[in-house]
């Protein structure tokens, strides 16, 4: 007898220490920050870092910020891996590449992300992938940032719409430099994970800033271009582990610890899954920005950004499918770690994801001094995300397998006692084995996808009135706003599940196997976008479905707040005391073909089947709220400062968890049978919020900061379960697995065989159906510590920061009833070192982050653990030239995922170190 086994390697874990240059640049008042862009030039790790320590002194709130080291020369390529290092963000990792950040716990959905002040759009084409109101860093170039800012405590003229944080990004402007600037940069990336392509790519980047006409004009004109091949190994699961999943009635759970688990509940996962995949990416970015100043006291700029980001990636995957378990024991928590069945077999899948992303964005600004006490100023852009225009499928996936049953047997097995499983199978039963070409044949195709489409349309009026007498009150800053916010959406889906048993001729298909690069002895290699070409050519595809669903968000918005400069007892304090009013109307809308019923294909398989006509649901909704802030800085001492802030911040709800349709998003025979429908009336969260810090600046450049904040958030939305049956136009939807029929299972999407069908006298499915809610209230908690210190004129230095986050709210997973639980709490920690001296730098830098809840559906989803080793090293050949070398995760470490517990496992993913060489000049 023949018997494989395969085990999965372990990535190692490792120390990573990350490399920060923060520089907050957004002072308490107006007339504060002209004062420090007069005095003060940010140039290299040490004046970077001081400028953030002085400003960071003199706000009244908590504000953190990045600033660029020199013109054109941010701390790293990527804005999300810079703000990693401020103390109390986090950020969450796709392709080894930062592209959403968590603040004090709370994940991207609850973070807004501004440009210059203006809202900006998202979009998505992966049908997997949510349409995120947060911003995808990854996106744009950091080449032509000047700074981000991170406000973590509200303020009323401050955008709304971020309960963990509204991080800013500030762009550069010709009237920013007083000369002529001409700068470039090239650098090759060195992705050690490639396997197919060039593994050394390149990055070129250029601007150019002038002013003339003795100041009045000015015009910036900046490009980047960044390609990068990258390659990703994993080894996971499809659909996650699911309580009961079909098969085995009676397994062994006489190994469960009954007081973590009385009920003997089990879980079990429908595959095993191993991957290797390589991806092309390509980035674009562009800037034009032009400035008129005709008189002293009016400047006008007008600025447009665009970005391009065109991505393309094959995934082919080796699956061991258990939808149906024969045999299996639980463990003391109630995983069944051993499935197995008998006379199955081996799945062989290909991937191909091809989308394009266009961000674009043009704003006109004028700002007026009035009178020498009263600065106005008109704010309005158009910004649009559009990603994946002319609605074509972003992902093809195609599936290859053995013949089913006992005529062609291969008997599959599974072992999850440890993190990372391990798989085997027996294929002596069939001559020639698994993996003989006479053995394999069609099995299913599928085309799906999004097109998104998100405006935002915003017009802004600020001013700031400066009180010119020697009194209290310094300033009153006021403004209004309206701002529009569309998303619409096409979601695309195509399918065949009816392509084994000899329907589709496969001797074209170029088929090869290589050795796993994760252990496993085989993975198969073919393209999707051929076999997909081969059963269209063969008449076996059919028409693609498309469903619309979209939402409108119109928000009036109005603020006051006034500055204050006093004396307490003595004692020095600051004060900002504000409001903010907002008014939200909303109007979601879902037109689609609704499902009337299914088509029973295979044992596993039931494909919708659609009426004729599409049906249109629409619902609205309003809200409104008061947002007040409270800042008060006070200077204990000459060199110790307190503070407190106390604010009211709301954060939107999801765009996609407001659509009105419902969603089948499970719809196997055996079941389970899992419906999602939106909820347009949903309310945003609303957090109470409390900050308390305390900072003692002992020398230049040094200081030592401890602070705590507490998050009461109201209204918070979670997933609420209902069971219940679905009536669709011609009645309930029914099951005609559960009625056996002659002939059934059988037929095709294009061809289905009548009693194969629903029928009326069918037994309704129970579906279990999600709906969004606002559940309850929840409150967070913690403490940041952030230590800088330079070591005098030695030219060392060395920072490190620790975030605590604490809830009540937090998954148990030895609880089958989770309502309410908080993704993304997690604690996390920075240690960083840093050389500067005679135009030589070196940093090295330690990220890690604690484990946390990445998602909370039927089922939970945790990441683990993570740390990140990034190194980076500069010389300043002359005034002009800089040659650098930086390193990405050279410490190799891979991202890990699973359910309730560690061997439970969603996605275990390797990418390997990456490298970045270039030359950079200036002048």
């Amino acid at each position: 007898m023949k018997i494989v086994t395969n085990r999965f390697k372990r990535g190692a874990l490792a120390m990573s220490i990350a490399v920060v240059n923060a520089g907050l640049i957004m002072p308490a008042t107006a007339q504060d920050s002209d004062a420090v862009l007069e005095e003060i030039v940010v140039s290299g790790i040490r004046g970077s870092l001081t400028n953030s320590m002085d400003i960071k002194r003199d706000n009244t709130g908590v504000v953190d910020a990045i600033s660029a080291e020199d013109i054109g020369k941010f701390p790293d390529t990527n804005l999300a891996e810079s703000l990693q290092r401020i103390t109390g963000v986090s950020i969450d990792r796709s392709g080894n590449e930062g592209n959403q950040v968590t603040v004090r716990g709370f994940g991207p959905q609850f973070n807004l992300v501004t440009m210059n002040g203006r809202q900006m759009p998202n979009s998505t084409a992966l049908a997997s992938s949510a349409v995120s109101r947060s911003f995808n860093f990854r996106e744009i170039a950091s080449e032509s940032v000047a700074g981000v800012e991170v406000h973590k405590s509200g303020r009323a003229d401050v955008a709304s719409g971020g309960i963990g944080a509204t991080i800013d990004i500030k762009t550069a402007k010709p009237f920013d430099y007083d000369e002529m600037v001409l700068l470039g940069s090239i650098k090759g990336v060195i992705d050690t994970s490639v396997k197919n392509g060039d593994d050394i790519t390149p990055e070129i980047s250029g601007l150019f800033s002038t002013t003339f006409a003795d100041g009045k004009f000015g015009v910036l004109a900046s490009f980047s271009q960044a390609e990068r091949n990258y390659g990703v190994d994993r080894v996971g699961t499809q659909n996650g582990w699911s309580q009961g999943y079909p098969g085995q009635a009676n397994p062994d759970t006489s190994a469960i610890d009954t007081s973590r688990n009385p009920t003997l509940a089990t879980w079990r996962v429908p595959t095993v899954d191993l991957d290797v995949a390589d991806y092309e990416r390509t980035r674009q970015n562009g800037q034009l920005v032009l400035q008129f100043a005709p008189i002293d006291t009016l400047t006008a700029t007008l600025d447009y950004t665009a970005s391009r980001l065109e991505e393309n990636g094959d995934m082919n995957r080796m699956s061991f499918w258990f939808d149906n378990v024969e045999a299996g024991a639980a463990d003391v928590n109630g995983t069944i770690i051993n499935p197995s069945r008998s006379n199955d077999e081996l799945n062989f899948w290909a991937w191909e994801y091809g989308f394009t992303t266009e961000n674009d964005s043009i704003g006109l600004n004028l700002e007026w001094d009035a009178t020498e006490n009263l600065t106005l100023s008109l704010d309005a852009h158009e910004s649009t995300s559009h990603a994946n225009p002319g609605a074509q499928p972003a992902e093809r996936i195609a599936g290859l397998k053995n013949p089913f049953g006992a005529a062609a047997p291969v008997d599959i097995a599974a072992d999850f006692s440890g993190k990372l499983p391990t798989v085997s199978y027996d294929d002596s039963a069939l001559p020639g084995g698994a993996y003989d070409l006479a053995n394999i044949e069609g099995d299913l195709y599928q085309e799906r996808g999004k097109e998104v489409k998100n405006t935002v349309r915003q017009v802004q009026f600020d001013g700031v009135w400066r009180n010119a007498d020697d009194s209290a009150l310094k300033s009153i800053n006021f403004g209004l706003a309206s701002t529009q916010y569309d998303v619409d959406v096409v979601d695309i889906y195509g399918a065949n599940f009816a392509l084994g048993g000899g329907a589709m001729d496969l001797s074209s298909l170029d088929l090869s196997f290589i050795p796993g690069r994760i252990g496993f002895e085989y993975i198969p290699i073919y393209s999707a976008a051929e076999f997909i070409a081969l059963a269209e050519a063969q008449g076996l595809t059919n028409p693609s479905n498309e469903s619309l669903d979209g939402i409108t968000e119109d928000t009036t918005s109005i603020y006051l707040s006034l500055d204050f400069d006093t004396t307490f007892n003595g004692l020095p304090i600051r004060v900002n005391a504000g409001i903010r009013y907002e008014e939200t109307d909303v109007e979601s809308y879902t037109i689609t073909n609704p499902v009337i019923g299914f088509n029973w294909l295979t044992p596993l398989e039931m494909s919708k089947i659609y009426a004729a006509e599409s049906q249109a649901d629409k619902l609205t909704g309003e809200y409104s709220h008061f947002l007040p802030n409270l800042d008060v800085a006070m200077d204990i001492t000459d060199d110790l400062v307190a503070r407190v802030a106390i604010s009211r911040t709301v954060a939107r709800s999801n765009i996609d968890a407001m659509y009105p349709g419902t969603n089948l998003i499970n719809h196997y025979s055996t079941g389970p049978f899992q419906a999602g429908q939106g909820n347009p009336n949903l309310l945003p969260y609303t957090s109470d919020n409390v900050d308390l810090g305390l900072e003692w600046y002992y020398a230049e450049g040094s200081y030592v900061s401890m602070g705590y904040f507490r998050k009461d958030v109201d209204n918070f939305i979670a997933l609420g379960q209902e069971n219940r049956v679905i009536v669709g136009p011609n009645g309930p939807l029914t099951n005609p697995s559960l009625s056996a029929r002659p002939g059934c299972p059988g037929g095709s999407i294009a061809n289905p065989i009548e009693a194969c069908t629903s029928q009326p006298t069918d037994p309704a499915i129970i579906w279990e159906v999600t709906t969004p809610q606002n559940l309850d209230s929840s409150l967070v908690d913690g403490w940041e510590f952030n230590v800088q210190h330079m070591f005098g004129d030695t030219g060392f230095g060395v920072i490190a920061n620790y975030t605590m986050v604490d809830s009540d709210d937090e998954y148990d997973v030895n609880s089958l009833e989770n309502d309410l639980a908080l993704q993304g709490l997690s604690d996390s920690a920075n240690l960083v070192g840093f050389y500067e001296i005679n135009g030589f730098q070196a940093r090295i830098a330690y990220n890690w982050r604690d484990k946390f809840l990445l998602a909370s559906g039927n089922e939970p989803t945790f990441t683990a653990a993570y740390s990140q080793v990034d190194i980076n090293a500069s010389y300043d050949i002359n005034d002009h030239v800089n040659v650098f070398v930086e390193g990405l995760n050279i410490t190799d470490e891979a991202t890990h995922r699973y359910g309730r517990w560690e061997n439970q496992i969603r996605d275990y993913e390797e990418y390997g170190p990456r490298y970045n060489i270039g030359v950079r000049a200036k002048f």
